[in-house]
């Protein structure tokens, strides 16, 4: 039997991995995040820094450089990416769980009974999220926001050949700006 995975995706400053934390620990299972990179590097050889740069978020110069070094064999993306699809998978087959990002919905398509969340809210809200729950000021928030999506978007679509944030490809889309963080908690802890 398969065990009963929740993936979320997230825009940025949506709280998604927030509400992932929070809806494993109402559940009594663990999440993983930030751990999925960490166990990249441990298996890769990378550091974690350079896996961050070089995963979901990575920018403009990271697809121009995949497409034109594929010519030679796999990238250190692709491996990174295989690398990845099997700690995913592992940590699935272990034990239920919630797995934040990183294409988990995809990944685990055949292989859990999947419950695929995507989390959203209106820029303004996630603008005013990030700077409050990040002390994001560096930046203009709302151009933040925008080029983080755009980079998860682009990541997703290479990867999964699927479109980010589409409804069809998730069981349940949350506004957390409407609902707010803890009833998207309620919500999807209801669906487990």
């Amino acid at each position: 039997m398969k065990n009963r995975v929740i993936t979320i995706s997230r825009e940025f400053g949506s709280g998604g991995r927030t509400i992932g934390k929070m809806v494993a620990q109402r559940l009594g299972i663990p999440c993983y995040d930030a751990e999925i990179i960490e166990k990249i590097a441990q298996e890769s050889g990378y550091s974690g820094d350079y896996i961050k740069n070089e995963g979901e978020g990575a920018g403009d110069k990271w697809l121009s450089n995949l497409f034109s070094n594929r010519s030679m064999g796999p990238t250190n993306q692709d491996k990174i990416w295989l690398i990845q699809s099997r700690i995913i998978t592992r940590l699935a087959e272990k034990s239920p769980c919630v797995i934040v990002g990183r294409c988990a919905d995809y990944v685990l398509r055949d292989k859990a009974d999947l419950l695929n969340v995507f989390i959203h809210a209106t820029p303004e809200k996630r603008a005013e999220r990030i700077v409050r729950e990040y002390g994001e000021r560096d930046a203009a928030p709302l151009e933040r926001i925008r080029e983080k999506d755009r980079r998860r978007a682009a990541y997703h679509r290479f990867y999964t050949d699927l479109k980010w944030g589409h409804a069809q490809n998730y069981h349940i889309s949350l506004d957390s700006g409407k609902l707010g963080i803890g009833k998207c908690v309620d919500l999807i802890a209801s669906l487990y």
